[in-house]
C-alpha cells in the first residue's frame, strides 16, 4: 500500500474511525484502525465489535492494500507533522509515514487480528440530517451510563402515530422526542433499542452533510453520511414502560425564559456539590433557586416567571435540571408539577414534540 493525502484530511479520518476503537479491549486487532486503499479511495475502519465507525476520504493512491494501524500511536504521530502532504507506504510489517522532514515507521497488526464485519446493506431510507440531530441529542442525554443496566444505556425508538419516538431513561429522569413522518426507518420491525453512544457519534457525523442514510436490521442498525459510516448492535432487552411514568395532569405550571433559568441554575450549583439537591420555590411572586451545602454556605436566586398553581418547593438533582434545560427547544419553558415526591414534567410551548422527566429529590 502506498499513497499520499493532506494532513488534516487523514488526521480527521483517524479520529472518526478511531472512536469506535475499544480504549480497554484484550484484542491486539481491535486497538488498530484498518486501511483500505483502493485506488484514490482510501477507508479507515474502527471497532470494538459493537460500534464500527468507517471514514473515507480521497487520496494520491500508488498501490492498492489493506493494512492494520496502531490508532492512537499514528493519529498522534499524523497530528504532530507539519501542515502539509503526509506520504504513506506500508511493506512487509512497517508503516512508513513521512512529511516534510519527518519520518516514522510503526509495526503493522496482523490484518487477521482485525474482525471480519459484515457487508453493508444496501435498503436503505433517506432522511434529512437536521431531523435528527436535535432529536438524538435531547434524548441521549437522559440514557443511563452504567452499564449493569444495559436496557437502561439504549435509546428506545418505536413506532408512534405514524412517525419515530425516541425515549431514554436512567430510572432518574426520562427525555421523550417524536419525528414525524419517520417511522419507515424501523422498517417492519415495531421497535428498537439503540446504544446511546452509537447515536451520540452519530451525531457527530450528521454534521458532514444534509442527509443520512438508515437501515434497520433485526440485530443491527447502520447509518450512511457523506465521507463516513457508522454501524452498531442493536440492545436486547425489553424496555420499560415509560408510558406509565408520565403522568397525565400537573395542576402546577411555571412557565419560565430557558436561559434565564438555566444560568441562575449553574450559579446555584455552585453550591450543589456531592449531590446536594437545588430547591425550587415557587408561588405567584416568581420562582427562588436555593441550595444549602453543609458547612459550606447556601445560595438563592430569585428568577421572573409566571406561576400558575399552589405555592410548592420542590428539588431536584441539579445536574439532571441542567442538561433537561441544555436540550429543551425554544426560548421559554414550563415546569409542570404535581407535589414536591411526583414525577415534574419539563415541556417547551413552541415544540409538543418534545418531554423530559424528572423525578425530584426528598428534602426535609
Amino acid at each position: 500500500m502506498k499513497f499520499r493525502c493532506e494532513r488534516d484530511a487523514l488526521t480527521e479520518a483517524l479520529s472518526v474511525a478511531g472512536r469506535a476503537v475499544g480504549s480497554s479491549s484484550g484484542s491486539l486487532g481491535l486497538s488498530g484502525i484498518q486501511a483500505t486503499l483502493t485506488g484514490d479511495r482510501l477507508e479507515l475502519t474502527g471497532s470494538d465489535l459493537d460500534l464500527t465507525i468507517s471514514a473515507q476520504i480521497q487520496v494520491s493512491g500508488q498501490s492498492d492494500g489493506r493494512i492494520v494501524i496502531p490508532a492512537k500511536l499514528a493519529e498522534s504521530i499524523v497530528k504532530s507533522l507539519p501542515p502539509g502532504a503526509v506520504s504513506c507506504s506500508a511493506e512487509d510489517d512497517e508503516l512508513l509515514i513521512s512529511s516534510g522532514r519527518s519520518e516514522f515507521s510503526i509495526r503493522l497488526i496482523s490484518a487477521n487480528e482485525f474482525p471480519t464485519l459484515a457487508e453493508a446493506d444496501d435498503q436503505f431510507i433517506e432522511l434529512p440530517a437536521d431531523a435528527l440531530v436535535d432529536a438524538f441529542r435531547q434524548v441521549v442525554t437522559a440514557a443511563s451510563g452504567d452499564d449493569s443496566r444495559p436496557v437502561l444505556t439504549g435509546v428506545y425508538a418505536s413506532n408512534e402515530d405514524g412517525g419515530l419516538r425516541l425515549v431514554a431513561t436512567d430510572s432518574y429522569r426520562l427525555a421523550m422526542r417524536d419525528i414525524p413522518g419517520a417511522a419507515e426507518v424501523l422498517g417492519s420491525a415495531s421497535s428498537a433499542l439503540i446504544p446511546s453512544r452509537a447515536l451520540s457519534e452519530l451525531n457527530r457525523l450528521l454534521k458532514r452533510g444534509d442527509s443520512v442514510r438508515m437501515h434497520m436490521g433485526e440485530s443491527e442498525a447502520r447509518f450512511e453520511v457523506p465521507g463516513a459510516r457508522l454501524s452498531t448492535r442493536l440492545l436486547e432487552g425489553t424496555f420499560p414502560n415509560y408510558r406509565g411514568l408520565i403522568p397525565d395532569h400537573h395542576p402546577n405550571v411555571l412557565t419560565i425564559e430557558r436561559t434565564a433559568l438555566l444560568e441562575a441554575l449553574k450559579r446555584v450549583s455552585l453550591l450543589a456539590k456531592d449531590n446536594t439537591p437545588v430547591r425550587l420555590q415557587m408561588s405567584a411572586d416568581g420562582l427562588q433557586l436555593a441550595a444549602i451545602a453543609q458547612d459550606v454556605g447556601s445560595a438563592q436566586e430569585i428568577v421572573e416567571g409566571t406561576y400558575d398553581g399552589t405555592d410548592l418547593t420542590i428539588a431536584f438533582n441539579p445536574q439532571f435540571l441542567r442538561e433537561g434545560l441544555e436540550v429543551a427547544p425554544g426560548d421559554h419553558i414550563t415546569l409542570n408539577t404535581i407535589d414536591e415526591l411526583k414525577p415534574a414534567l419539563l415541556r417547551s410551548p413552541v415544540a409538543e414534540d418534545f418531554l423530559y422527566l424528572l423525578m425530584p429529590v426528598r428534602v426535609s
